[in-house]
């Protein structure tokens, strides 16, 4: 078989991200979830394909290593619309706030300012993975600024 469009040479992974995610799904009792923005999805600007291709070849390298997502929550917006399910929002994570989860004692691991402003939303904690860059400063309100 041969592919004429390969997108998944488009992104590398974090260093150790299976190591220490597997880690974590080995060794403590989180469950994973994955929560992104993908700015526009489905429109004609960014269509579900190639996105979901990609997509679902990440996930199954993920499960490859074991680490296993119990679910996947997409936000398609754009930051303008100020959707409440676009992170730092909740919108996309309500059936977490039960007494099923221990929001307090939970992480939200992410590259993005608005990753630790989530995890401050769900009371939770955060891992900022800051690489100097200001992912997502734009996205966030000036008084939420200082996580």
């Amino acid at each position: 078989m041969i592919l004429r469009s390969r997108p998944w040479r488009r992104f590398i992974f974090y260093p150790e991200v299976f190591y220490w995610l597997g880690r974590i799904a080995r060794e403590f009792d989180y469950e994973l979830v994955l929560v992104t923005n993908q700015d526009g999805l489905g429109t004609s600007a960014f269509p579900d394909e190639p996105f979901f291709t990609t997509h679902r070849f990440i996930m199954n390298v993920f499960e490859g290593e074991k680490i296993h997502f119990s679910a996947e929550h997409i936000d398609r917006t754009y930051p303008y619309e100020n959707k409440p399910t676009r992170k730092p929002g909740t919108g996309m994570l309500t059936q977490y706030f039960s007494p099923d989860y221990d929001l307090k004692n939970s992480f939200v691991i992410g590259d993005r300012i608005t990753d630790v402003v989530l995890a401050k939303n769900l009371g939770a904690k955060a891992f900022w993975l800051n690489d100097g860059r200001g992912l997502g400063v734009g996205e966030i309100k000036e008084n939420q600024r200082n996580p």
